[in-house]
Order: structure tokens, then sequence, then C-alpha cells
């Protein structure tokens, strides 16, 4: 790792912290981060040539795997013509459309360029459709960088920020709740009456590790808002297009008010969306009051990818009952081997999104998340780098299958993670 090593110094003088997003530091987990060169299918190469089976994706977007010939031939066939024309198109009509089938709140979508502008602007959406200010949302789930969201629980109804540089101006109109709560939730409204827009989540937590809603959370959530003119909006960033081809809404049987995406939908590129029922969306500019805008939105290269993508996806159910399998596979694995070493743990998993966290029995909010053996955790990480595979560099991330997972790269993985804890144990 000396050559990642180097390269993580100039990095550094460069570039802020010597990455450009900073889970990628490492400063979870500890060490140096691995600078990579290439991917296919669930295989990355380090810089030094050592491979890794890969458990990020990209953060979730290589469902099919890495450099997939679905999304690569939409690619090339999308730079033929340009790379941004910064008109209309009709490669975003076509995405839209196929959202549209797919998701079963989106009756109408608006392309943006990364998951924090979509639920930025589904938020400011909220807003202009009930004139009202203030939105709850939960602890332990992230919905991009945007001020109003880099917010935690204070005392009372009003927030304090999360980050130096948000006011306490933009931090009064965050109302937080712990997640899988709702008693909480209609407590916050019961004290804001007539003053809540919006409630917004990630349906299936996928920030604190992969955490499910509770039965009755999301039921309860829907009858909420509607008994009290709220929207709800979803953040399925993540989980969308993911855990089955409408997302978590599809999944539950629930359906939101607005829905926001990203990951996904562009195969890899950056991009992010946000839609849901038609009175709403209309309410955007140029047709509406509420403001929201993009150079970049609807990139020819992003809808060409994700369209691909999403019709794959589409058209070959098999997909789906695949990462299932797959994924069924390595959680019984790791539970084996857990129990083998008689842990506490508790293993979270929706689909082909999975988590685990040691030292606690239950995990179901970000309180739980935060009282797990961290310690652990960054000793089986670095464990795993060890032996060729690459988990998400923090206890609070997702790890994500693909369908490039093959049977042989999975029984590496469960071998792995019992050697290294065989290692970390003794």
């Amino acid at each position: 790792m000396n050559q990642s090593k180097k390269m993580f110094e100039r990095a550094s003088l460069f570039i802020p912290g010597g990455v450009n997003s900073p889970v990628r530091s490492f400063k979870y987990v500890g060490g140096t981060p691995v600078f990579f060169k290439h991917a296919e299918g669930s295989i990355m190469t380090d810089v030094e040539d050592n491979e890794y089976i890969d458990y990020i994706g990209s953060w979730g977007p290589m469902i099919l795997g890495h450099r997939s010939s679905v999304v690569v031939n939409a690619l090339n066939r999308a730079i033929e013509n340009t790379t941004s024309f910064g008109t209309p198109t009709e490669l975003e009509t076509d995405l839209a459309e196929l959202i549209c089938k797919m998701v079963p709140a989106v009756e109408k979508v608006r392309m943006v360029n990364s998951g924090t502008e979509a639920c930025m602007s589904a938020v400011r959406l909220a807003r202009g459709y009930t004139r009202r200010d203030k939105f709850i949302k939960f602890e332990g789930c992230y919905h991009g960088h945007a001020d109003s969201f880099l917010i935690k629980a204070g005392s009372g109804a009003v927030g304090e920020p999360d980050s130096f540089g948000v006011t306490q101006g933009t931090a009064k109109d965050t109302l937080i709740a712990p997640y899988n709560s709702l008693p909480e939730v209609e407590k916050l409204i019961i004290e804001n009456k007539g003053e809540i827009a919006a409630i917004i989540l990630e349906p299936i937590a996928g920030n604190m590790g992969c955490i499910p809603p509770e039965k009755g959370f999301l039921e309860g959530l829907r009858s909420l808002c509607d008994n009290n003119r709220i929207v709800l909006i979803f953040d399925e960033v993540m989980s969308g297009f993911r855990v089955a081809k409408g997302g978590a809404s599809e999944l539950y049987g629930i359906t939101p008010d607005l829905v926001t995406m990203g990951k996904i939908i562009g195969g890899g590129m950056p991009v992010g969306a946000f839609g849901g029922k038609k009175e709403i969306m209309d309410m955007l500019a140029p047709q509406g009051p509420v403001y929201q805008a993009g150079t970049l939105s609807g990139n020819p290269m992003a809808m060409s990818c994700g369209f691909s993508l999403l019709k794959e996806l589409n058209d070959n159910s098999e997909i789906y009952i695949s990462l299932e399998k797959k994924a069924a596979f390595l959680e019984n694995g790791f539970r084996s081997v857990f129990k083998k070493y008689n842990l506490e743990y508790t293993l979270n998993r929706v689909g082909s999104m999975m988590s685990f966290h040691f030292g606690i029995s239950k995990v179901k909010n970000f309180n739980d998340a935060s009282a797990a053996n961290s310690t652990l955790f960054n000793k089986i990480f670095h464990g795993m780098l060890k032996r060729g595979v690459y988990f998400a560099p923090s206890a609070y991330e997702s790890l994500f299958i693909s369908t490039t997972h093959e049977l042989d790269l999975l029984e590496r993985t469960i071998s792995a993670i019992d050697e290294t804890l065989n290692e970390v144990l003794s």
C-alpha cells in the first residue's frame, strides 16, 4: 500500500482531507485509503494491482457490477452525439416515462445532478406546496449535505447544526425524531401544529447501517401525513430500484407524495431525480412558482446510461430473484461465522442491502447503531482488506451485492471473515 500512501499524501496537498467525500478518508476505521485504478464486475484493482471483492459498488449504483455492458454500450452511444446539449432531448423523456412506470408514487419527475440536489429540491417543493416552513427528518438518515439536513436533535423543537457553517436560522426549521418511533413524530406534529410541510426519511435507512422500517412505521407516517396535510417524502436515492423495481414504496406497499432518487438511475454517472404526485410536481418552475434549475440536469450521458440500466431491470425480473438468493447466501454465511465465535451481533438485510453491528442484539435506530462495538468492526474491516475484500470503511454504511457476485466470490468472502475473526479474537 506504499503507492496508495504516497498518492494520499499528494492528494492531501491539493484536496481537503485528501478526498472528495469524507467517508473515503478511512477516518472511521483508521489507516490510509486505498487508491483504485480499475474495476470489472465485482472486482476492483488498486494502484499496486491488488484485487478486492467489492461490496460498496460505488455506494450503490453498480447493481449489475462495474463496467456492465448495458451501461458501457449506452455511454458509448451517447458520446457519439455530445457530452452535453443544455437543451431538451428525447432521452430525458424516455427515462422520465420509464421511472413513472416503475415507481408507484411517481406521476411526474424532474432530473437533477445528485441525491443531495434531489432531496433539497423535494423539501423546497413541499414547502412551496403547503406554504409551511418546518419539516421532520430522522436522526441517522442522510439526505445529502444541504444546510437544512445537517441538523441533529436539540432540546424541544429546535435542532442544533451538525456542521460549522449551518446557521441557527436554518436549524430552527428542521425537527428531529428517532427512526422507527411514531410517538415522537406525533409529538412533534402536535407541538408544531399547522407548521410542518414535510416528513422526509429513508424508508430503508442505509446511512447508519442498513435498518429496515419496523412493522407499522411507514403506515403510521402515511396516516399522520394524510391527517395533517403534510407531504411524505421517501428518500430512495439508495433503496430505489435496488430492493425492488419500484423501490421501497413497492416493497412495502406505501405510497409517498414525493420520492427522491439517484445512484442506480444513472448507472454510475452523476445524477439524481425527484418525482411524485402531478399536483405537487406542477408547482415547479417554469409551470409553477417553486424555482429549481440545473445546467447539467438531464445530461445525455447520464440519461442514456440510466435509461438502459432501468430498462434492463424492468424487463428482467429474474435479476431481483438472483440478487435475493445471493444476498441470502452471504447473510447465512455471515451468521454461521458469527455464531461460531459466539458473537453478540445484529445483521440487518433488505434485498441486496446489508449491514452488521457487533455488541448489540438489535439495531433499529441511530442510537442503537452508535452503541455498537465499532472497534471490532474496524478490526474486521482491515482484516478483510488484507484478505482482498473491500467493505464500506464505516459501520454506518451499507454493503451492496450485485449480480456479478458469483458463488465463488461469496464463499471467499465468508472464508475471509472467518479467518479475520479467528485472527482478531485470538
